[in-house]
C-alpha cells in the first residue's frame, strides 16, 4: 500500500503529540524462552524444553509400556519390537499408537515419524547393528533416551546380551519411570505408577519362604538356548523370594548353556519363557516344554518329570515394570507347588 506525503506528516505529528502516551516507547519484550530441564542418562545429557515431547517413538516394548502406563498413547507416533502382547490393561491406549515394526524399524521408518524423543530398553537398539545411535538421532535434534536397567551396573562391550557388573533392582526400573515422567512432565502420574509397583511387590511375596528352591530361567531358543545368569531381572524375581537361580554363578545377561549342563543341576522349578515372536526355536512355552519332554537329556529332569513349569511372558523376563508381573507368577507357583518345589 502507498502512504501519501500527507498522510505520513499526519502520522509524524501524532506521534510527537502521544509521545508521553507511550508512542516511542520499545516494543514489548519477546515472550521468555521455554524451560530447559535435562538429565543424566547412560553417560548422556537429555535436554528437553517446555512441556515435554509430543511426537515420540518408543524403539522397545519396556520402554513403550511404561509410557503407555504414563497415559502418554497421545504423545506416542510409534512403536517397535514386540516380543509379546501388550500388557493387560493397555490395549485401547496401545492400538491407538502405530507399530511402525515388530523388530527393529529401519532408521528411515522412524524419521518418517517426525519423532522429537526416541525411546529405548536396550543398548543393541540404539547402537551399531540396531535402528541407528543415539549420535546420529540428536545430530537431527531428536533427543534420545536409554533405559538405566540396559546400562547401570551392566557391561555392554563385549558380545551377547552383556555382563552385570552389579545385581539389577527394581529401583533402577522405577528410577526409569522416574526419569520419563519428569521427560514428559507428569510427575504426579510417575510416583503413582511407582507406588502401585511397589505395592504389587510387597503383596506377591509376602509369606513366601523359597530359601531352598532352585529356579532356572529359559528365555529362548532350544539348540542353543538362553538362560538367565544371576542378575538381571530375573535375578531380582530370585532374591525377593529367596530362591536360587541354578546359574546364578555367571554374570552374564543370558548366557547360552548346553543342555547336558542343564541337566545336571536339575532345578526344582522351571521358569519358561512363552514369546509369540518367532525369531529364534522354540519361543512358546508350549514348543519349549515339547522339547523339554522329548529331548532324551531333559526328559528325565525332575522338574520335567513332575510337570514343575512356571510360564512368563519375554517381558517379564526383561527388566521392566513387568518383572513385577513375573515375581507374582512365579510367587504363584511357589505356593501352589509348595515346599516340595
Amino acid at each position: 500500500m502507498t502512504v501519501t506525503r500527507s498522510t505520513a506528516s499526519f502520522a509524524v505529528l501524532l506521534c510527537g503529540a502521544l509521545l508521553l502516551a507511550g508512542c516511542g516507547a520499545p516494543a514489548p519484550s519477546a515472550s521468555p524462552p521455554e524451560a530447559t530441564r535435562s538429565l543424566d542418562n547412560c553417560g548422556r545429557k537429555v535436554e528437553i524444553t517446555g512441556d515435554g515431547p509430543r511426537r515420540a517413538v518408543s524403539l522397545n516394548q519396556g520402554t513403550t509400556e511404561i509410557l503407555l502406563s504414563l497415559g502418554l498413547a497421545d504423545r506416542m507416533v510409534g512403536t517397535a519390537t514386540w516380543t509379546d502382547p501388550v500388557m493387560k490393561g493397555l490395549e485401547k491406549a496401545n492400538a491407538g499408537v502405530p507399530r511402525l515394526a515388530k523388530d527393529n524399524p529401519s532408521f528411515e521408518k522412524v524419521l518418517e515419524a517426525e519423532p522429537d524423543f526416541v525411546a529405548a530398553s536396550f543398548a543393541s537398539t540404539l547402537g551399531r547393528g540396531g535402528v541407528a545411535s543415539r549420535e546420529q538421532f540428536e545430530k537431527l535434534g531428536v533427543p534420545t533416551y536409554l533405559s538405566p536397567s540396559d546400562c547401570v551396573g551392566k557391561d555392554n562391550a563385549g558380545g551377547g546380551d552383556g555382563v552385570r557388573t552389579e545385581p539389577l533392582t527394581m529401583d533402577t526400573v522405577y528410577g526409569e519411570i522416574r526419569d520419563l515422567a519428569r521427560i514428559f512432565g507428569v510427575e504426579e502420574r510417575g510416583k503413582d505408577l511407582t507406588a502401585r509397583l511397589k505395592a504389587r511387590v510387597a503383596q506377591a511375596k509376602a509369606g513366601v519362604d523359597a530359601s531352598d528352591v532352585t529356579l532356572l530361567y529359559w528365555f529362548s531358543d532350544a539348540r542353543s538356548p538362553y538362560m538367565a545368569g544371576c542378575c538381571g531381572a530375573p535375578g531380582v524375581i530370585t532374591r525377593e523370594l529367596g530362591a536360587k537361580n541354578v546359574f546364578d554363578d555367571t554374570t552374564e545377561e543370558w548366557p547360552q548353556i548346553n543342555w547336558e549342563t542343564v541337566a545336571d543341576r536339575n532345578p526344582d522349578l522351571l521358569v519358561i519363557g512363552d514369546l509369540t515372536r518367532t525369531a529364534q526355536t522354540a519361543e512358546s512355552a508350549a514348543k519349549k516344554i515339547e522339547f523339554l519332554e522329548s529331548n532324551a537329556v531333559t526328559r528325565n529332569m525332575d522338574a520335567v518329570r513332575d510337570k514343575r513349569y512356571v510360564l512368563l511372558s519375554g517381558q517379564a523376563m526383561n527388566p521392566t515394570i513387568r518383572t513385577v508381573e513375573g515375581l507374582e507368577q512365579v510367587a504363584a507357583a511357589l505356593r501352589a507347588f509348595g515346599p516340595s518345589a
